[in-house]
């Protein structure tokens, strides 16, 4: 119980297995997303409804009007640079990438080789190393029509475990933020799946609708992928206690609600899990509660290339926020203009 408590890991069977359950989702929720890769498309007058009469945050989302905050002007990038201020969250952050080896930072088959300049065309997105360039590769399953839809919360070692097999098999997620005390998505879970358990996993393009982390895996790598678990993601209870000892430089961070403004359409973020750069981020979407398109983009993946020709520019966190017009990079201002635009 010791270790649950200082991890912070649910008091839930770790080895329960549900069977896969198509449902008919009586959702109030209403999105629409086409190619994953690409472009996301949301009715014309989409909105996410808490099923909490209670909440502060149940007023109508389209009764608020969302702008930037005043005087507001996107950062330009700093590729690598740390703001003083921040150099500590980034530190904590980094914590994981010892813990997990790394998961979530490659995208599955992932190869990379030194090649002279000549080799990389004009306006192609490569990582430069003193005078050669990284050509970098990987092999990618088929891509889902509609984004993986998916319930969690950043302070979660199931939902991490997740987290990472969707950055390795490079897929996008609309992800649902469920911080405790949450009054949206959380009673949304028990609505549709009969409890509050995390994560909790629908795939719109088939139906399918799952509990279990483990599973979920198994589900994403069989539909997605090549069929094999990545070694990480494959070792059980270590796999969970390495997750949750991944997250303890953070102290806590993307655990809890803070009442905020919920918008009508969910933000974009080209991220991945293994970044603490992105890290700070999701956790201040998960507290805030907004839910979230993730752009999907680890090494080796070519959404970079994507990004690199959309922003002139690749570096992640990137955000794109169709509620007010905004984009930006740099985590540490990214982090501010949420707060000062969705927290109440």
């Amino acid at each position: 119980m010791a270790v649950a408590g200082i991890l912070n890991i649910p008091k839930l069977p770790l080895f329960l297995s549900l069977p896969l359950r198509k449902q008919s989702r009586p959702l109030s929720i209403s999105i629409k997303a086409s190619n994953s890769q690409t472009s996301t498309k949301e009715e014309e007058n989409p909105s996410f409804s808490s099923s909490s009469s209670s909440s502060s945050s149940s007023s109508s989302s389209t009764a608020t009007t969302f702008a930037p905050p005043p005087n507001f002007k996107p950062p330009e990038p700093k590729p690598f640079a740390i703001r003083p201020d921040k150099t500590w969250d980034v530190v904590g952050a980094s914590l994981a990438l010892f813990f997990r080896l790394g998961t979530g930072v490659f995208v599955s088959g992932y190869s990379a080789s030194l090649v002279s300049e000549k080799e990389i065309p004009p306006g192609q997105y490569s990582l430069e190393l003193g005078g050669s360039k990284v050509k970098e590769t990987s092999k990618i399953g088929r891509r889902p029509e509609k984004p993986i839809e998916i319930y969690e919360f950043e302070g979660c070692p199931f939902c991490r475990k997740v987290r990472e097999i969707v950055a390795v098999l490079d897929i996008d997620v609309l992800f649902y933020p469920c911080p405790k005390n949450g009054p949206n998505f959380r009673p949304k879970v028990a609505q549709m799946g009969g409890k509050q358990q995390f994560p909790y996993m629908v795939d719109p393009n088939t139906g399918v609708a799952m509990y279990e982390s483990d599973d979920i895996i198994k589900y994403l790598v069989e539909k997605y992928g090549d069929g094999s678990v990545p070694f990480m993601l494959s070792l059980g209870l270590l796999t969970t206690l390495t997750a949750g000892f991944a997250m303890i430089g953070r102290m806590g961070r993307g655990n809890f609600y803070t009442p905020s403004k919920l918008p009508p359409k969910p933000l974009e973020i080209w991220s991945y899990e293994g970044s603490p750069f992105c890290k700070i981020i999701r956790e201040v979407l998960v507290e805030l509660e907004l839910p979230h398109i993730q752009r999907s983009c680890a090494r080796g993946s070519p959404k970079r290339q994507i990004l690199y020709e959309k922003a002139g520019h690749f570096q992640v966190p990137y955000l794109e926020d169709p509620n007010t017009g905004v984009q930006m990079f740099e985590s540490a201002e990214i982090v501010e203009y949420l707060r000062a635009t969705y927290a109440q």
